[in-house]
């Protein structure tokens, strides 16, 4: 199950919203842009989620093609947090 791709996005917001397919790539270009650059104090997109770095620590874990423990050293993440309206919108149509 494959999801819209980009100019798909991006038509279908041109027509919503009545910008040319120009002006809607540079706004999600911007959108990404300004995304990457505030990620680590935590950047919003109001009603989809928010981008969040998180600390992860050291832990072990298995190989699992022989079975050997491995350690994992401890890393930071980029997470994405989807918003409750996201998750509501999303899982109520699966047949709540």
């Amino acid at each position: 199950m494959a999801g819209i791709s980009k100019s798909e996005t991006m038509n279908r917001l041109s027509e919503k919203m009545g910008m040319t397919k120009k002006q809607v790539a540079l706004f999600l270009d911007e959108l990404a842009g300004l995304a990457y650059k505030e990620a680590r104090n935590g950047f919003t997109i109001p009603g989809v989620g928010k981008l969040v770095v998180v600390d992860r620590k050291a832990r072990m874990g298995r190989n699992p093609a022989t079975g050997q423990p491995i350690s994992i050293p401890a890393k930071r993440v980029l997470k994405f947090r989807i918003a409750k309206q996201a998750k509501d919108a999303v899982l109520a149509k699966r047949g709540k």
